[in-house]
């Protein structure tokens, strides 16, 4: 793949040149450095862009947007690197604006339960200045990402089950349209019906329609009661209809994280965990009061045992939960360590809550046929799974395969109702998917990115070509 600019190389050096006064060192032109903001966490190889740009505050970022904008230079706004799906790749070169020097939190409102902070803080260090006040974010998507980028992506992850996704989470924006202009969405309120909902327009647009430059923050108390076990079944349908049996029941799940059984191996073998068997499992977390907790545990062991489900392996301690979650958050890692020099496509449906076991059984069917290595991780309690389909990147027939495949589990999800990503976002690898999820609508999505962004300066070749 290479990367067709729009824009002359006189151009970029003007604007390299008139920013330097403002960024001096903070502008990198290394190829070293470049690469590295080239390309995420994902199979799409590396198109790095012309100039990576580290600003201090969102009024930076401003003048390097404006500048951008008026010669046509694409920008792509950078958190944390951890993005599956291509949204960091230079499709049209361009200035990546890594927004890591910007880590402040800037206000926490302990009584009102929400926070302020700036783009490139990321989930890890913003609960570990929450602890104090017995506050926590619960947004988890397993990497240590940055708030701006969880936003842009629409992120969810192991809590989502039962506290939502980004789009619950974010009550207001400070973002730089593509004319560089500076706005700020939603307010501290716990609702609003005042105009259109800027917010949640630009949270899941994935850098294509502004850069996220401060995110304010719904926040919620540390439970009293945490207990987290792991129970094993024969089968993944048995494990399916467990998890789809408690939600049916309305069981406040914290959290509820499907392994089959070669994730399970995988994550045995990459964790290095002890006295855990290679069968489809079930990871799970209740929280509340001690006397709900309780009440959700009865209820859970009732169902499960229904289905075959084994004796609970408790993790008692919050360094034994913290280990068991860490494995769970490792098991993109751990399946690529299955095939060696390989890498992973990741599929990311969802589906309404009742096809889960009919969506994943034929998954697992035709990752057998496909022949390729494929382990399934999830967060069923909302019907979201990942197919991750090992490969080798330098045959073509496995790439080809894995590229079928991920068609094949895409179309089987949307015809019962789902969607083709449910927290990775579109980026550059589901865009063909997106024509068939909304057939009747992209039309209108293009309408709106060309409205904000004419020049199609923001992060341009993502979730949709113009």
């Amino acid at each position: 793949m290479r990367a067709i600019k729009p824009y002359s190389q006189a151009d970029l050096k003007k604007v390299i040149n008139e920013l330097a006064t403002t960024f001096g060192d903070r502008i990198h032109l290394s190829q070293t450095v470049r690469e590295q903001h080239g390309g995420g966490d994902d199979s799409y190889g590396n198109l790095p862009p012309d100039a990576v740009m580290y600003p201090f505050s969102t009024e930076e970022i401003a003048q390097i947007v404006t500048l951008c904008n008026r010669y046509k230079i694409p920008v792509i706004p950078f958190g944390a690197g951890s993005s599956v799906e291509g949204h960091l790749l230079a499709v049209k070169g361009g200035i990546s604006i890594d927004l890591s020097e910007m880590n402040q939190i800037i206000e926490i409102n302990a009584p009102d339960m929400d926070c302020r902070v700036q783009a490139g803080v990321t989930r890890e260090q913003l609960n570990k200045a929450l602890r104090y006040d017995g506050l926590f974010f619960p947004i988890d998507p397993g990497a240590n990402a940055s708030i701006g980028g969880m936003a842009a992506t629409q992120a969810s992850g192991t809590n989502a089950v039962k506290y939502g996704t980004m789009k619950d989470a974010v009550i207001g924006l400070t973002a730089v349209m593509a004319s560089g202009e500076v706005i700020k969405t939603g307010s501290r309120a716990r609702k609003s019906s005042a105009g259109y909902d800027l917010t949640q327009l630009l949270v899941g647009s994935e850098g294509t329609l502004a850069v996220i430059t401060e995110v304010q923050l719904r926040l919620h108390p540390v439970p009293e009661t945490i207990k987290a076990a792991v129970c094993s079944f024969d089968t993944v349908a048995s494990a399916v209809d467990t998890v789809i049996n408690a939600m049916q029941m309305a069981i406040p799940m914290a959290r509820i994280e499907l392994l089959n059984s070669l994730q399970m191996k995988a994550c045995i073998q990459y964790s290095k965990l002890e006295g855990f068997e290679a069968k489809p499992t079930l990871f799970i977390e209740f929280n509340g009061t001690e006397k709900s907790v309780a009440e959700q545990i009865n209820l859970f062991k009732d169902i499960s045992g229904e289905f075959g489900g084994s004796e609970f392996k408790w993790a008692e301690t919050t360094e034994q939960r913290n280990l068991l979650w860490s494995a769970r958050h490792h098991a993109y890692h751990a399946t690529q360590q299955l095939q060696a020099n390989s890498k992973v496509l990741t599929t990311d449906v969802c589906v309404p809550i009742s096809k889960l076991a009919k969506s994943i059984l034929q998954a697992e069917q035709d990752a057998e046929a496909s022949g390729l290595q494929c382990t399934i991780v999830g967060h069923v309690g909302d019907g979201n799974y990942h197919l991750l389909i090992v490969m080798d990147p330098t045959s073509r027939d496995q790439i080809e395969r894995a590229k079928q495949l991920s068609s094949q589990v895409v179309n089987t999800a949307l015809n019962l109702g789902g969607t083709c990503t449910g927290e990775h976002g579109i980026g550059l690898g589901k865009k063909e998917f997106l024509k068939l999820e909304h057939a009747t609508s992209i039309d209108v999505m293009k309408t709106i990115k060309m409205a904000l962004d004419p020049k199609n300066i923001m992060n341009p070749g993502k979730v949709f070509d113009l």
